[in-house]
């Protein structure tokens, strides 16, 4: 089976979501910047909280796609989840200020 890529586009998200994939978001910036702004179906557990939840992420769950502000963080996250052996997760490339500008310009940027 071929290795899923470290990143998905934020056009290919949206197209996942709109054919109703179930996918687990983790949004792992800052309260503060989820306040900001944010995709409602995310769930918030900022980067530095994600050890404190590898159990319940390391399951046979739906695909994580980890989201943070340009993909940098999240990119991180994704890296680190993988070496700890969770290989169905992937980063939403350009974060959440991508996906405002292609996707939802609902969503305020900051």
């Amino acid at each position: 089976m071929a290795e899923l890529p470290l990143e998905i586009s934020p056009a290919e998200l949206s197209r996942r979501l709109e054919n109703g994939e179930h996918l687990r978001l983790i949004d792992v910036r800052e309260p503060e910047e989820h306040a900001i702004s944010r995709i409602d179906s995310a769930r918030l557990i900022p980067m530095r909280a994600i050890p404190g939840h590898l159990a319940e992420l390391d399951d046979d769950g739906p695909p994580i796609v980890v989201i943070c502000h340009h993909g940098v963080r999240s990119l991180s996250v994704v890296d680190w989840l993988r070496r700890q052996g969770i290989e169905n997760c992937q980063s939403l490339a350009g974060g959440i200020d991508l996906w405002s500008v292609a996707v939802d310009p609902s969503i305020p940027r900051y």
